[in-house]
């Protein structure tokens, strides 16, 4: 990879710290969405106030900060003349093994307007970069239920392979679903 290539910014969207003070609100709006909520966690889904939202984010950065083993990051839009930056999803790199230089990825674009328009693509291409040239890590692992086509279209694209299913491990809608574990090695993505 070249020094060059910017890690936090790419055509479309840019990683960026937490804002405490905006972001809660707009992510509150998002886990009153079921559908998005189903889709990024595997917990049952919930709606969150503002401030449910903030300890969220405490959680996240006090993880970040005492086990050194995740990164979090806003997903933004790029600021374009006349239409300020926004809040459109997060990425995520944790259950990082420094020794074995392994970790997990997870993203999500939380306003159903932002998706299918390159959001999601160019942030798991820039996370992967900055996971495996920035933190080295030699592989990366991705958890998604097998009824997030979308997701599994997406890993695939970006060159993770299917390395695990856990046949009827998750229960939504009086229906069991298998839970498919992706994996990507470092050398697959050079």
């Amino acid at each position: 990879m070249s020094i060059e290539i910017p890690l936090f910014y790419g055509n479309l969207i840019c990683f960026t710290p937490i804002d405490r003070e905006k972001d809660p609100e707009i992510e509150s709006h998002w886990t009153h969405d079921p559908e998005y909520m189903r889709m990024v966690s595997l917990a049952p889904a919930r709606p969150l106030a503002p401030s449910g939202v903030k300890k969220k984010y405490e959680a996240i950065e006090k993880a970040a900060e005492e086990g050194k083993n995740s990164f979090y990051f806003a997903v933004r839009t790029v600021p374009r003349e006349g239409v300020e930056s926004r809040l459109a999803g997060f990425v995520l790199i944790d259950w990082i093994e420094w020794n074995n230089g392994v970790g997990n990825v997870s993203l999500g674009i939380g306003d159903p307007k932002d998706r299918c328009h390159g959001y999601g693509t160019e942030a798991l291409n820039m996370v992967l970069r900055y996971a495996f040239f920035e933190l080295n890590l030699f592989r990366l692992t991705a958890i998604v239920p097998e009824y997030n086509q979308a997701a599994l279209r997406l890993f695939h694209k970006a060159g993770f392979v299917e390395e695990v299913r856990q046949r009827q491990a998750l229960s939504r809608d009086g229906r069991r679903w298998d839970l498919i574990h992706l994996g990507i090695l470092r050398q697959e993505m050079e």
